[in-house]
């Protein structure tokens, strides 16, 4: 069976246009929704289950990451990137009309399933439009989108829910879904060689059954009824995990290549890139509720406090790929975390008076590194692995960065709800919905004056503990790179890629 030949070439400058506005649709919901998430709580009454907004998003990403990606492979990006971006829309459009948390919640489900595709595909759509020299400064400019948005989600989170309602920061995604899939579907044409070998049917199932275990058992380390406990639950994740991998042995295009994992750097630079954006996780998601509800800020002040990381992010975004093309991964790597470091070690000292100037300073740092470690992750991963490989591995960066998250704000989650929940009985008349009504700064003073000065110490005493966490868990990254000590400069192919001057465009998958 011959390839598919395309009868016209790709517009590489609307395509990347297209991709740009994708990754910052996405990169723009995740701060936007922190920005409102106060308001949220404060109207849906919904505190104890409010990291289940994000992590059932960021749990369906991790679960379709791997599939999207793998299936874009054979079927190419086009098709598989256009699905994500209507289920996204359409996710979109009903969290937009939810009326309670659980509505909300079902919705971003849908959502997570849309952005599976979309955050990936992004990435490898660059790698097939652009060579391997000029690829490192486009994912550099892709990842700065998640800067910009960053720096605008806070301000037109702030405005519209100040002035509109929460209900449009999911609304606006809508036409700009509709734009992207217009400009993908018009612009962008490829050359798929079709492969005889069959889908890997069961290997889809069992990764997705077992991602889905290992989230939900995490999800209930916090709670104390139903039957299916922690402990049933992570035997099933094993469980599902070694008969996955007995079966990916044999398969001939398997849903998880496991030659992928015999590359030292890979592995090494995809554990720290889980572990950092695990904490990115909890910057994104509690420094806004920092601001408005232990300082009592606006949500317009409280989400820019994030502004000078996004912008810091820019700078290293742009600096990461020069640097990994001239220096070892961990090196990149080991650069992002001292500024990783040093920012989470400022957010554990700070007391709880402090100036707000003052977390702008360590937002910036913060950004920095993030800008850095993420970047260089992304092209490592591209780039150490051979070209038919190039979709698989790419998917399963933004998978181990989808997981860390998904980890992440359910274990912070957990510490915010056990310190809450600990300190209430301490301050007499004090109850959790009071606690909900303090996190939105419009509805703090609906709280008797004798208990909102407790109340705030409390959500600090969370945070702190919060961040206490993320610097454990920054050193464990700090670790793990330290292992990588013998990975070598990417610089000698993007000087064979120069030479050779070819995207994967032009050649059949």
């Amino acid at each position: 069976m011959s390839a598919n030949k395309s009868t016209r070439k790709t517009n590489v400058t609307l395509v990347t246009v297209a991709v740009f506005i994708a990754t910052f649709m996405t990169a723009i919901e995740g701060t936007i929704v922190s920005t409102a998430m106060p308001t949220i709580i404060s109207d849906l009454r919904g505190l104890s289950i409010m990291n289940w907004v994000y992590s059932i998003y960021l749990l369906m990403c991790a679960v379709t990451t791997p599939i999207y990606g793998k299936l874009s492979d054979r079927y190419g990006r086009k098709p598989l990137l256009t699905i994500g971006l209507l289920i996204f829309v359409i996710g979109s459009s009903l969290c937009a009309l939810s009326q309670s948390m659980p509505q909300l919640i079902g919705a971003r489900l849908l959502q997570g399933l849309g952005a599976g595709a979309i955050q990936p595909l992004t990435y490898t759509v660059l790698a097939d439009i652009y060579p391997l020299d000029k690829r490192a400064g486009m994912i550099g400019l892709n990842g700065s989108a998640w800067g910009i948005a960053s720096i605008i989600a806070p301000l037109l989170g702030g405005f519209i829910v100040q002035q509109l309602s929460w209900h449009w920061v999911f609304a606006i995604n809508v036409p700009i879904g509709l734009i992207v899939i217009i400009l993908i579907q018009v612009f962008l044409s490829e050359r798929i060689e079709p492969r005889k070998t069959p889908v890997d049917y069961r290997g889809i199932g069992l990764l997705s059954l077992g991602l889905i275990c290992l989230m939900l058992g995490l999800q209930s380390l916090g709670s104390r009824q139903g039957l299916l406990t922690p402990g049933i639950l992570g035997l099933a994740t094993v469980v599902v995990f070694v008969i996955l991998l007995r079966l990916e042995r044999h398969q001939a295009d398997p849903i998880l290549p496991l030659r992928l994992f015999y590359n030292r750097t890979f592995v090494i630079q995809n554990i720290c890139m889980l572990l950092i954006a695990g904490f990115l996780m909890g910057f994104d998601t509690y420094m806004p509720i920092w601001m408005q509800s232990v300082m009592g800020l606006n949500p317009a002040m409280g989400g820019f406090v994030v502004t000078p990381s996004s912008i810091l992010w820019l700078l290293g975004a742009y600096l990461a790929g020069p640097l990994t093309m001239r220096h070892p991964p961990h090196r990149a790597t080991n650069i992002a975390l001292a500024f990783i470091l040093t920012a989470c070690i400022c957010y554990v000292a700070v007391p709880l008076v402090t100036p707000y100037w003052v977390f702008l300073v360590i937002s910036a740092i913060v950004g920095f590194g993030f800008g850095l470690a993420i970047t260089t992750s992304t092209i490592t991963a591209q780039s150490v692995v051979p070209a038919g490989d190039v979709g698989a591995s790419t998917s399963f960066n933004t998978l181990a960065r989808s997981l860390g998250q998904t980890l992440m704000v359910s274990i912070f989650g957990i510490v915010m709800n056990t310190v809450i929940a600990d300190r209430i009985p301490d301050h007499p008349g004090l109850t959790a919905e009071m606690m909900d009504r303090m996190i939105n700064p419009a509805t703090a003073n609906q709280i008797p004056a004798a208990l909102l000065g407790p109340a705030r110490s409390i959500v600090f005493d969370g945070l702190h503990w919060i961040f206490l966490t993320g610097l454990v868990i920054l050193l464990l990254a700090l670790v793990a790179n330290l292992l990588d000590l013998r990975s070598k400069t990417l610089l000698s192919e993007y000087q064979q890629s120069a030479v050779a001057g070819e995207t994967a465009t032009d050649m059949p998958r």
